[in-house]
């Protein structure tokens, strides 16, 4: 990076589904008619259709949420390369953190003509015995949630992104996130799934809390913070928030600190404010195959520090029916609806950072 910015600088989050069915083993990107993972869709429909989104996109810098495992030979950054140069992107640098085991890594994926960016790990590295003071994200997290007098360890299954980011001679941190899914999978019968759901949703509390813990570091030494990804969480999405008091979400934003620990994100906060029959904005569409009807839910989100919101020009969620930009373009509006079951997020910061 070399240049100060001029235009306004666009970061953004992207959960694409299975993106890591789109390379072969040497992170190549395979566009042909076999089917992808994604329900009716081939290999070059997705990847086309993914092209047509990063592009309109525009970002500075996106978070790839369950980018392409990493493997041995560090195939995420190769593959999410390859994809850059094959739609003559703008980010066409890739950078990851701590690979995980889940073949659904968080990767950031940037201009390096306007941003330089490394890999920042926060904490200490505690190995099994774990650390009540929020250690480093690839570690152990000891809790006790008081819900049955015992403490857990807790581990990120996907360990979040910390970056630091230099634009135009400015630092920025930035966190990129994929927190553990509350749904109940391999259920077999109900009270199955409510033993699941519970232990699930304490999991993604303890996480949410552990990250808060890492934003608070940030935000007391004035730092300024993005905090973006798939949170898969969100204010009344199961029956089981009550018993814990309140949201993951609510827990990263710091909706009970003073206003300077506090992050800002207005899609979370209509939602947190909204009744029971108030519409909320979603970034994400499941089909439901036992009900034959889709299911939509806010999941993604980009989170700002006081200091750093004051320059938001605007958040946007490029869903295809509810901002009118993506719904007039009928190859975009396709192409969002082939490329993955989330929409991207972003947001537009004033330059002179």
């Amino acid at each position: 990076m070399t240049e100060a910015v001029q235009r306004p600088l666009r970061i953004a989050t992207y959960n694409v589904e299975w993106f890591d069915a789109l390379f072969d083993d040497e992170g190549m990107p395979i566009a042909d008619e076999v089917w992808s993972r994604r329900y009716d869709v081939t290999r070059a429909a997705q990847l086309e259709a993914l092209g047509i989104v990063f592009t309109a996109l525009d970002a500075d810098a996106v978070l790839v949420v369950e980018a392409p495992d990493h493997g041995k030979n560090g195939r995420t950054m190769m593959a999410l390369e390859a994809f850059a140069k094959l739609f003559d992107l703008r980010a066409r640098k890739a950078l990851v953190g701590f690979a995980n085991d889940t073949q659904q890594e968080i990767a950031l994926l940037y201009d390096p003509d306007v941003i330089a960016a490394r890999h920042v790990p926060m904490g200490e590295e505690t190995g099994k015995k774990g650390s009540k003071d929020a250690p480093r994200f690839d570690s152990v997290f000891r809790i006790d949630l008081d819900i049955d007098a015992r403490e857990d360890l807790v581990r990120f299954s996907k360990p979040p992104l910390e970056v630091e980011l230099r634009v135009a001679g400015e630092v920025i941190h930035l966190i990129g996130v994929h927190i553990k899914s509350k749904a109940p999978h391999g259920a077999g019968t109900a009270e199955e799934a409510t033993r699941i759901s519970i232990a699930n949703r304490r999991k993604q509390l303890a996480q949410s809390i552990w990250l808060r813990r890492r934003v608070e570091a940030h935000l007391e030494r004035g730092h300024k913070l993005i905090v973006l990804g798939d949170f898969n969480d969100g204010p009344g999405l199961d029956e089981y928030e009550a018993l814990f008091g309140r949201s993951g979400l609510e827990i990263v934003l710091g909706v009970d600190a003073p206003g300077h620990l506090r992050l800002v994100d207005p899609h979370a906060r209509r939602a947190l404010s909204g009744g029971y029959l108030q519409a909320h904005d979603t970034s994400a569409r499941f089909y439901i195959h036992e009900e034959k009807r889709y299911l939509t839910a806010l999941l993604d989100y980009v989170m700002l520090s006081r200091n750093l919101s004051d320059q938001a020009l605007e958040w946007r969620i490029w869903h295809p029916f509810d901002d009118p930009r993506c719904y007039s373009v009928p190859e975009l509006r396709e192409a969002l609806l082939m490329a993955s079951d989330h929409f991207p997020v972003s947001v537009d910061l004033l330059p002179g950072l």
